[in-house]
């Protein structure tokens, strides 16, 4: 179980880690999002959020290999996820490209719950036993 735990973790991480390709320029942020940064504050907020996802998907692929970490890193990989799910949920009228990151974070979002769910089984299994 901690195999399949670490596994939805790095998947869940790798997911994370694709906004970083955003970081370098508004070229980057238009091939991700659809959208192209209109004034240097859009500019500045789309680059730090990339940064951020990097932050989260780090924190995901380590706790898939140290396993002190991993309740921290199911927290905040699906709180990150569960957040813009909700707001993409209430805002409505995304484009294709906003669409693509919804099914990724749906992705994302599955592999966490699996991971929890194989944490959660893996603890009775020692506690039990």
């Amino acid at each position: 179980m901690q195999k399949i735990a670490s596994l939805a973790l790095l998947l869940a991480g790798a997911i994370h880690l694709i906004p970083l390709i955003g970081v370098p320029s508004a070229e980057h942020l238009a091939r991700l999002y659809g959208v192209t940064p209109s004034d240097p504050n859009m500019l500045i907020l789309l680059r730090h959020r990339a940064v951020l996802f990097g932050i989260v998907g780090g924190l995901c692929l380590m706790a898939a290999f140290k396993p002190a970490y991993q309740w921290l890193g199911l927290f905040v990989g699906t709180v990150s996820i569960l957040s813009f799910l909700l707001l993409a949920w209430f805002t409505g009228g995304f484009n294709a490209h906003l669409q693509r990151v919804v099914v990724a974070d749906g992705l994302a979002l599955v592999c966490l719950v699996a991971s929890a769910g194989a944490l959660t089984w893996s603890g009775r299994g020692a506690t039990s036993g």
